[in-house]
C-alpha cells in the first residue's frame, strides 16, 4: 500500500508557501494530490493531510487509540498553556482534565451567562465610533476579553480587572509571537527558565515570562482567597474548577487550574473574537443574507436562522486551519498507509469546501444548515474539531456569538468600510481577516423611525 503523495518542494519552501497564502496552499495540495497527501514542514514529521468528511473521522477516531494531539500542540503552545492544558495533555491525564472541566462548559451551564454575555458587548459596542472605518476585531476582543475576565476567571475586584485588561492581551500576543515559536524548544525552555537571559529584558522570551509571571501572581492569589471562602454559588469556571473532584476524589491542582484558565482565555478570546469578525465581514457582503436575519421572525439570540448564518460563516472561514495527530500506530487513509511517527490531519477549510457536501462552496448560504442536506452539512462541519477531542468550550463561543451578533444588530447598522472581500491571513496557528474586518457603523433606525441607542 503506498504512502500518500505530496508536494517535493522543500521544507523551508512548503512552510513560507503556507505562511503566505495557507488557503491555496492546502486547495493546491487536494488539486494535484485529490483527498489524501503529504507536506513537510521543518523540524516536523512528515503530515499527512486529509480533505473530506469521512476521512477526517478516521482521524478523529485515533484519539481513543493510536493518536495524539497533544504532543504536536506542545511545542508551541506549551509555554503560554502550560503542560498541565487540554490543548497539550494526551492520554489519562487529558481524559481526567475533560471530564472535571466539562460540567462548567456544558450548554445547560453556559445559558445562564447570556444575559451577562448580552450587558458586556452592550456596554462596549456603546463606545464604537460611528461614521468612520474601524477594525471590527479589535472591538469583538474587549468583548471577549470581558467575558473570559467575568464569567470564566469571575474576577470582580476592579483594580485585578484594570489589570488583567492590559496584561492578558500581552500574554496572548507575546505567547503566540513568531519571535518566540520560531525558537528550537531547548533554546525557548532555557530562555524562559535560566536567570541569565531572564536578566536580559529586551529578550521577546523575558518580556513573555515577565507578563506570564504577573498573570500567574494574580490568579494564584484569586484562587487562595476562594479556597480560604468558597462561594457554594458561584457559577463562573474558576469556582467551578477548584470545587471539582475526580473519580479519586482529588481536586485539581492550582497549577494545573491556572493551566486550564489560560487554554479558555487562548482557546475563547482571540478565536471567538475572530469568528465574529468573520462573520460580520461575510454577512455584510451577503444583503440577502443580512435582511433576513434582521427580519426572521425567530431572529434574535436562540433564531435557527441565526444559528444557520453562524455555522456558514465558521464553515466558509474557520478560524482553525488544521486538526493534527501524531500516530503511535500506522493508519490507512483513502487507501493510502500512513506510518506511526507521522502526523495526520483534517484541513478543515478543505473539508468545508467539498463540493459533494456543499455545493458551490465559495457562496454564503445558510440554508445548507436548514434544508434536507442539513445533516450532511452538519456532519461535515468541523470548526471545532472532532473525536474526544472536540473543543470543550464550543458552547460557550456558539453563546457569545449569538448574543453579541444580536446585540450588534439591535443597536448598529454595519457596513464593509472595502468592497473587496478580506483575504485570510495566518496568524499563529488561526485565519484572520486580512484587514480585521474593517467596518462603518451608524445607528440602527428602529421600525418607528428613530435611532435605537
Amino acid at each position: 500500500m503506498p504512502a500518500p503523495p505530496g508536494f517535493r518542494l522543500p521544507p523551508p519552501l512548503q512552510v513560507a508557501w503556507l505562511v503566505a497564502d495557507p488557503v491555496r496552499f492546502f486547495a493546491e495540495g487536494r488539486r494535484r494530490y485529490g483527498p489524501v497527501f503529504r507536506i513537510r514542514l521543518p523540524g516536523m514529521p512528515p503530515e499527512v493531510c486529509v480533505a473530506t468528511a469521512e476521512l477526517a473521522e478516521q482521524v478523529f477516531a485515533t484519539d481513543g487509540h493510536g493518536g495524539r494531539a497533544g504532543v504536536v500542540r506542545r511545542a508551541f503552545l506549551g509555554p503560554l498553556v502550560g503542560e498541565a492544558s487540554l490543548l497539550t495533555l494526551d492520554d489519562d491525564p487529558w481524559w481526567r482534565h475533560r471530564r472535571l472541566l466539562a460540567p462548567p462548559l456544558h450548554g445547560r451551564a453556559v445559558a445562564r451567562w447570556s444575559e451577562r454575555v448580552a450587558d458586556i458587548a452592550a456596554a462596549e459596542i456603546a463606545h464604537w465610533p460611528l461614521g468612520v472605518p474601524f477594525a471590527l476585531r479589535g472591538r469583538m476582543e474587549r468583548i471577549t476579553l470581558e467575558v473570559i475576565m467575568q464569567v470564566v476567571f469571575g474576577i470582580r475586584d476592579a483594580g485585578r480587572l484594570r489589570r488583567l485588561r492590559g496584561l492578558l492581551p500581552r500574554l496572548v500576543a507575546l505567547g503566540g509571537s513568531a519571535a518566540l515559536l520560531r525558537l528550537p524548544p531547548r533554546l525557548r525552555r532555557w530562555a524562559l527558565t535560566s536567570p541569565l537571559p531572564l536578566r536580559a529584558g529586551s529578550l521577546p522570551t523575558t518580556r513573555f515570562a515577565r507578563v506570564r509571571d504577573e498573570v500567574d501572581a494574580i490568579l494564584y492569589d484569586e484562587m487562595a482567597r476562594r479556597r480560604r471562602a468558597p462561594d457554594p454559588d458561584a457559577t463562573d469556571v474558576l469556582s467551578q474548577l477548584l470545587a471539582a473532584r475526580d473519580e479519586a476524589g482529588e481536586p485539581l491542582t492550582d497549577r494545573e487550574v491556572r493551566d486550564e484558565l489560560i487554554t479558555l482565555l487562548v482557546a475563547g478570546h482571540e478565536t471567538t473574537a475572530t469568528a465574529l469578525a468573520w462573520t460580520f465581514e461575510r454577512l455584510l457582503r451577503a444583503p440577502r443574507v443580512l435582511a433576513r436575519l434582521r427580519e426572521e421572525p425567530s431572529a434574535g439570540e436562540g433564531g435557527a436562522y441565526l444559528d444557520a448564518v453562524i455555522k456558514e460563516s465558521l464553515r466558509l472561514r474557520p478560524v482553525v486551519l488544521a486538526t493534527p495527530r501524531v500516530l503511535t500506530e500506522p493508519v490507512t487513509l483513502g487507501g493510502h498507509r500512513v506510518p506511526a511517527g507521522w502526523a495526520a490531519a483534517a484541513v478543515i477549510p478543505l473539508v468545508h469546501s467539498d463540493p459533494e457536501v456543499f455545493p458551490e462552496p465559495e457562496r454564503f448560504l445558510p440554508e445548507r444548515f436548514l434544508g434536507p442536506d442539513a445533516a450532511a452539512a452538519n456532519r461535515a462541519w468541523l470548526p471545532f474539531g472532532g473525536g474526544r477531542r472536540y473543543c470543550a468550550g464550543a458552547q460557550l463561543a456558539l453563546l457569545e456569538m449569538r448574543v453579541i451578533i444580536t446585540e450588534v444588530l439591535r443597536r448598529l447598522e454595519l457596513r464593509p468600510a472595502d468592497a473587496a472581500p478580506e483575504r485570510a491571513r495566518l496568524k499563529a496557528v488561526t485565519l484572520v481577516p486580512a484587514r480585521s474586518a474593517r467596518v462603518v457603523a451608524v445607528p440602527a433606525v428602529a421600525p418607528s423611525g428613530s435611532a435605537v441607542g
